[in-house]
């Protein structure tokens, strides 16, 4: 029998599920709401029979199958350190951000959920908890909803125990200021005072405008101003940051510790808000975490909801998961079963190895493109 120590990447190949019937989204900057949602799926296979999942967006396939690929088969899959490090100076020329760190990050977790499942351990268990179980907040607030939409799905994550919701603003590129108070004004009334609430921006504001935005925010117990101006204008984020109460929260949009070396250094970022599946995988994401700590800051990862949930046990700086309606929506097409989250709480499946999820064959018969 082979042992988890002669494991050996013999495959990777990819899925993209694509639900054409599921209403597009749109926050301050999506110029164009397109219906449907799409995901993509990477499949690490070793001689051992065991088989590591990551997850991803669509157009990093070809960079997968075409330019990583290569570098994995034949390769130990708990080398995750080495094979990072393959993957990275394989894209140095055209992928130090973007769609290339984007299917880096794909891999990279699909290697972690491989390694856990190889020792027969949930990921969480094999990164080091400090707990298992953490605190969620309902994402949503899109701009494209009505103030009766906005309304009624920040109020139904409350009424399902969830005592923090978060919103869009920046409406129309900045250009709707007053609806965006308005707006604001309705979920507080409606959530009641005891829930906080977060606004997220999008890069939608410039600087001086997101600072006097920052006013009217204050006036209805707003807990953090998420990428008030564009996720590259450091500057402007750090400006922000000092002419502010509200602590600033950003960070989605950036890929490696280098990049978010410059960004807390820079004192632009009050909470920190890596994503797994932009800023390297688990193993960037891990060290962003680190990196948080030293600055003394705290860190509330951005979607990917269902393998933050496992970094988040393991991060003592975590404030809060992301928990986003639509993420959910798919996720319950794509996948067997996942973890429920219970008032505002969620923990891992103790006794699942790896990240704990399976693609559904219904959802892959159905929905494979």
């Amino acid at each position: 029998m082979t042992s988890m120590n002669d494991a050996v990447i013999t495959d990777v190949t990819t899925t993209v599920l694509r639900q054409p019937d599921l209403p597009g989204i749109q926050d301050a900057t999506i110029r164009h709401r397109e219906s449907g949602r799409s995901s993509l799926f990477v499949h690490l296979k070793t001689n051992t029979g065991h088989e590591g999942l990551g997850s991803g967006i669509t157009v990093s396939r070809e960079i997968i199958e075409r330019v990583l690929k290569p570098l994995l088969i034949g390769q130990d899959p708990l080398c995750i350190e080495k094979l990072w490090d393959d993957m990275f100076w394989r894209v140095r020329g055209f992928g130090r951000k973007g769609v290339a760190f984007c299917a880096i990050s794909s891999v990279d977790i699909a290697l972690w959920d491989l390694k856990a499942k190889l020792f027969g351990v949930p990921l969480y268990r094999l990164l080091g908890p400090f707990t298992d179980r953490v605190p969620i907040y309902g994402s949503g607030g899109w701009t494209s909803f009505s103030e009766e939409e906005l309304v009624r799905e920040q109020v139904g994550y409350v009424e399902r125990g969830i005592p923090r919701v978060k919103m869009k603003v920046a409406k129309d590129f900045g250009r709707s200021e007053a609806e965006d108070v308005r707006r604001l004004a309705a979920v507080r009334k409606a959530v009641g005072d005891d829930v906080e609430i977060y606004v997220d921006a999008n890069n939608g504001y410039y600087a001086k405008q997101a600072i006097g935005m920052a006013r009217h925010l204050s006036d209805y117990d707003v807990k953090w101003f998420e990428e008030p101006v564009l996720a590259d204008d450091i500057a402007g984020l750090a400006a922000i940051a000092r002419a502010i109460s509200i602590p600033v929260a950003t960070g989605e949009h950036e890929y490696t510790r280098y990049g978010f070396k410059d960004l807390i250094a820079s004192g632009a970022a009050d909470i920190v808000q890596p994503d797994v599946g932009r800023v390297g995988g688990v193993s960037e994401w891990m060290k962003v975490a680190h990196l948080a700590a030293a600055f003394n800051l705290p860190v509330a990862p951005h979607a990917v909801q269902l393998v933050h949930l496992h970094l988040a046990c393991c991060t003592p700086n975590l404030k809060v998961v992301e928990y986003l309606g639509t993420a959910e929506e798919t996720d319950r097409i794509w996948y067997t079963e996942f973890p429920e989250q219970r008032d505002g709480w969620w923990s891992p499946f103790p006794d699942k190895p790896g990240l704990g999820l399976e693609l559904s064959p219904e959802a892959v018969r159905k929905y494979a493109v």
